[in-house]
């Protein structure tokens, strides 16, 4: 994976179509966290206690536990024929230096489980801002698509 390349846990496949996510306004608390070192399997990976161990701490302007999506929504998109998850870019404002400087991935699960399910990860690979914001920009189809089977 290169930067800027996202994947899909394996588990999260299974959770959906066991009907575990709601990703609509009002629906589960889905969260983003940053790591570093971290060196993913999508295979066994399934709760953010398998990945926790390479998250940052708490820092200033980053709490360990992520950050929690506003404005999830899920639509359908008819012209394209396929569902769009979406949610406003997470921004950790005023983040202190981390160390080390860039996160190596972001990775989003759902906190509403008690297992805290793991959902997506992408490759990071830009250095923190030292005080500065520092946020995720979504692709501008959204998160992340569900489309017709093949």
């Amino acid at each position: 994976m290169a930067e800027g390349d996202g994947d899909v846990y394996n588990n999260y496949f299974e959770q959906v179509m066991k009907g575990e996510f709601d990703l609509g306004s009002g629906g589960d608390d889905i969260k983003v966290i940053l790591v570093h070192g971290h060196t993913p399997n999508l295979d066994t990976h399934d709760e953010y206690a398998d990945v926790s161990g390479d998250e940052y701490g708490t820092a200033l302007g980053y709490t360990a536990g992520g950050k929690s999506l506003v404005s999830q929504d899920v639509v359908q998109d008819d012209a394209n024929d396929r569902g769009v998850f979406d949610a406003d870019n997470p921004v950790w404002a005023a983040l202190g230096v981390l160390s080390p400087a860039a996160p190596s991935h972001a990775i989003m699960y759902d906190n509403t489980h008690a297992s805290d399910l793991l959902m997506l990860i992408w490759v990071l690979g830009t250095t923190e801002t030292n005080g500065g914001d520092y946020g995720l920009q979504w692709g501008a189809d959204g998160i992340t698509l569900m489309a017709k089977a093949v």
